[in-house]
């Protein structure tokens, strides 16, 4: 039965290079899908497209292609990628270029499209938005962008026409990892168990390490080998839709039933109804089991139709946000930076809410209103706290003021502050509504390539 490798090149906008070049040298693979978005970072390629419509795709983009499409076209393995983010045609295009740099004739890059719904937004302001359940028309700020979770149709598209290279925007997690899967063995789209299988296959993969342990760990309690030279997960799959999880021996980590089963139940709220673009995938059967070392099975999955409509992530502007630091040391430190605190709050709490957190007492189990510091007890805090405050403001001179306040602290006291630091950037707000699969235009077109360009193709 005809099987195919597909390796997990990066979890998160931010993920390590060297995992993935391991992978596609010593992975055995036919495919390498870096996972790079999240409604975060989407909505920060849209503030960088914003002040530059040639940036807007994952930061990371050159430092991870560079090294990693001449190791690719070298070991024939073929790379798919969301890193295009709010600007696919321009990550496309610098793909292109790397390919050149490298000599890397013939290889075809495509750009898949439809996700971008901004053009046709106006259409869908009466769509009730998820969070408040208002139209899209009552947002407090103006629309800077509408994408779509699209599935593995446009990406689907490129590979059977030969590409090489596949960039996207926002499409599903498990949509880059499945549609080599759908290309490869030539599942019919509405075989809804191998889709539901082939999106777990997504599913365990899309965060990288976290399934060769490395979220996983925690000392004394879940231990795990080779932490520092932490490698990422590979899934071999069957043309019947069964699989294994693994990685490559050489690399740290450990695959386990474990650290499988944590992935696994990752962002599922509903195991009846795991719901993708493409299939609502099913797992109220499933069976976890190694099968030797570093290797786990999956069994069991099902699936379901797909929804009729897609999830729509819309970002809108909010303002200013703010934030600024400053360090206590030594006796009542903790005292000295609530007073600090309190300083700022009481100059400029009529303005906007303020978030104070004393970082080395609380910093994660506080709140938003601060009200947890009003009572607290800091006389046996640690003698070592750092102070940060932060707002939002829609106007940019008054969210400023936070940064120019916290700075003042310096001779205005309380006593021993010092190493201030403060940050400021544009804030978008994102919120999710729903659209029907039917109105999405999903495609790709082709980037230039060295050598011979492959035809212009649309879906």
């Amino acid at each position: 039965m005809k099987t195919i490798r597909i390796g997990s090149g990066a979890g998160y906008a931010g993920d390590r290079l060297e995992p993935s070049l391991e992978l596609i040298e010593k992975g055995n693979l036919d495919y390498i899908s870096y996972e790079c978005l999240a409604e975060r970072t989407i909505a920060i390629g849209q503030q960088a497209k914003l002040k530059d419509p040639t940036k807007g795709y994952n930061g990371l983009l050159e430092h991870r292609m560079e090294k990693a499409l001449p190791l690719a076209w070298k070991h024939k393995v073929k790379v798919i990628t969301n890193m295009g983010s709010a600007n696919p045609q321009a990550a496309a295009k610098v793909c292109v270029e790397i390919a050149r740099r490298h000599g890397l004739q013939g290889m075809k890059i495509a750009c898949v499209t439809g996700d971008d719904l901004l053009p046709v937004i106006d259409k869908y302001m009466d769509t009730e938005v998820w969070e408040t359940h208002k139209p899209l028309r009552e947002l407090p700020g103006e629309i800077v962008s509408a994408n779509a979770y699209m599935g593995v149709e446009g990406i689907l598209k490129a590979l059977d026409l030969g590409a090489d290279v596949v960039i996207t925007g926002r499409v599903s997690d498990p949509a880059i990892f499945m549609a080599p899967l759908v290309h490869a063995f030539g599942w019919p789209l509405e075989d809804w168990d191998k889709l539901g299988k082939g999106t777990m296959v997504g599913h365990l993969l899309e965060c990288g390490g976290q399934v060769t342990g490395g979220y996983f760990a925690e000392p004394g309690k879940k231990d795990v080998p080779g932490v520092g030279h932490l490698g990422f997960p590979i899934i071999e799959i069957a043309e019947d839709g069964s699989f294994f999880v693994t990685k490559v021996p050489e690399a740290g980590g450990m695959v386990t039933v474990e650290t499988c089963s944590e992935q696994i139940c990752y962002e599922i709220h509903d195991p009846e109804k795991y719901l993708t673009p493409d299939v609502v995938a099913d797992i109220t059967q499933a069976q976890v089991s190694a099968v030797g070392p570093d290797r786990v099975r999956l069994e069991g999955v099902r699936g379901h139709p797909r929804p009729d409509t897609l999830k729509v992530n819309v970002c809108y502007a909010t303002g200013w946000f703010a934030e600024a630091e400053i360090s206590y040391a030594g006796p009542r430190a903790a005292e000295r930076a609530r007073l600090a605190g309190q300083t700022i709050q009481q100059r400029l709490g009529h303005l906007a809410p303020l978030r104070t957190d004393l970082i080395g007492v609380t910093s994660v189990w506080g709140n938003d209103a601060s009200s947890w510091l009003d009572g607290a007890d800091l006389r046996h805090a640690p003698h070592d706290v750092r102070l940060r405050m932060a707002w939002q403001h829609a106007d940019h001179a008054t969210a400023q003021r936070l940064p120019r306040e916290v700075n003042a602290l310096y001779c205005c006291g309380p006593a021993g502050g010092g190493g201030v630091r403060t940050h400021m950037r544009q804030r978008l707000g994102l919120t999710s509504c729903l659209i029907p699969h039917t109105h999405i235009p999903t495609g790709f077109t082709w980037a230039t390539a060295p050598g011979p360009a492959p035809e212009h193709a649309h879906g």
